[in-house]
């Protein structure tokens, strides 16, 4: 008796299969977007209502405190009602925070609202993930995950530049609306395109779990099952205190600082661009344009760690990313001439810094045995999420503070280096 799950692991990826791993890579470019978007919107916010940097480095955490709170809980939803519900209901949260935002009249508000933004942006992360593993064969489901993780710059790149123009023809709320209107034309794409995967009917089994099956492997061109496997058995979560088991704990513990660390450093970057090149003097339309090209920088960064891991360890490529990211930061915060100038240094910067983050999850899937990854990989990246909400802040808070573009850098590169000295301290032949 055929089980659909191996069906799916041993045939080559139909047309199918590649349009639902799209549709994944364009949710995860939505999600670029809806993030980064606030990025876009700050230098007329800031303009508009007269705030200082402290203040508006609160804001632009906002949605990273919703997104470590989203993950958490709704990446245990997507276990328990299926991934494409959880994607679904995700995206009506996100439309409604986004659109939301463009009403804002004040910090306090504008602040819910991202926080609402992103408790949608963290389960769909969750889920997305999920998605993409189930949905590709043995073969290529490492390739489609390195091109779902290369959408999220790809979603800031387009997005992007459609936030440029929108800025030169109206205001900042523009921005958010685009946004919802976007999100909401997933749900039709999602609902007809993603349907549950294969391996969560199994799971969730009902009455017509059969049939859902047989109608999803023919949409993927494969042969239908004339029954289902028998089931394999629940297997109980290991709690989070396992982990800390004295075999795991050296690796959990470096894993998740590192990932912690640079994060901060990824966001600092992300987060401040368009300010700091509004506040040397450019329009907003062209801040966002230098945030565009440190996002295609980090789309080629992302792919091309990707391929590079064919040929060299996964484990020397992030140190070598970790390196580049705190040297391109800092080189950042040096201040250049031009926009040009500009847009080159926070490409770079975009490449190194993106890199780091894709060979972080690599590395997370790696280094823990098949009975604790999952557990290993939310636990590490719900860290670092709740974290990384501090490195917008704590930036903010600093140039507050009075300490110029350079000094700034140079601290928040810092993270970078933290996880650089995190990785070293991991056992070579571990990873």
């Amino acid at each position: 008796m055929a089980d659909p799950r191996d069906i799916i692991d041993q045939r080559p990826m139909s047309r199918f299969q590649w349009v639902v791993v799209s549709v994944m890579i364009g949710l995860n470019a939505l999600d670029g977007f809806d993030v980064l978007s606030i990025s876009f919107a700050s230098p007329g916010i800031t303009r508009d209502w007269g705030i200082d940097r402290a203040a508006l480095g609160i804001v632009l955490s906002m949605e990273l405190v919703g997104m470590a709170i989203g993950s958490i809980i709704l990446g245990g939803v997507a276990d328990r009602i299926g991934r494409r519900r959880t994607i679904l209901g995700c995206l009506v949260v996100m439309a409604a925070g986004m659109f939301l935002a463009s009403t804002a009249q004040n910090i306090a508000t504008l602040s819910v609202w991202r926080v609402l933004t992103g408790l949608g942006i963290g389960g769909m992360l969750a889920a997305t993930n999920a998605a993409v593993a189930e949905a590709s064969n043995a073969a290529r489901r490492s390739l489609a995950v390195v091109l779902m993780a290369a959408g999220y710059p790809v979603g800031a790149i387009i997005g992007g530049s459609i936030a440029a123009q929108l800025l030169r023809l109206y205001d900042w709320t523009a921005v958010f609306e685009f946004g919802a209107v976007v999100t909401l034309a997933f749900i039709p794409i999602v609902y007809f395109f993603a349907p549950e995967s294969i391996a969560f009917e199994l799971e969730r089994r009902g009455p017509r779990t059969l049939d859902a099956i047989n109608r999803t492997l023919t949409r993927m061109g494969h042969g239908t099952v004339d029954s289902l496997p028998a089931p394999t058995g629940a297997r109980a979560r290991l709690p989070i205190a396992a982990l800390f088991s004295p075999a795991l704990v050296r690796t959990t513990v470096l894993l998740t600082l590192a990932y912690l660390a640079h994060i901060m450093t990824f966001y600092f970057i992300l987060k401040w661009i368009p300010q700091i090149v509004n506040d040397r003097g450019f329009a907003p339309a062209s801040a966002a344009g230098v945030l565009v090209w440190a996002n295609v920088g980090g789309a080629c960064g992302s792919l091309l760690l990707g391929l590079l891991t064919a040929r060299v360890r996964l484990w020397t490529l992030t140190i070598v990313a970790m390196v580049a990211s705190a040297v391109l930061v800092t080189l950042f915060g040096a201040g250049q001439a031009d926009l040009a100038q500009l847009s080159l240094v926070a490409a770079a910067a975009g490449f190194c810094t993106n890199a780091g983050v894709v060979g972080l999850y690599g590395l997370l899937a790696q280094s823990f045995p098949t009975d604790v990854r999952a557990t290993a990989t939310g636990f590490a990246i719900g860290v670092g999420r709740g974290g990384s909400a501090l490195a917008p802040a704590v930036a903010g808070f600093l140039f507050a503070a009075g300490y110029g573009l350079q000094t700034v850098a140079i601290l928040m590169a810092m993270g970078s280096i933290v996880a650089l000295l995190a990785l070293l301290g991991l056992r070579a032949r571990s990873v």
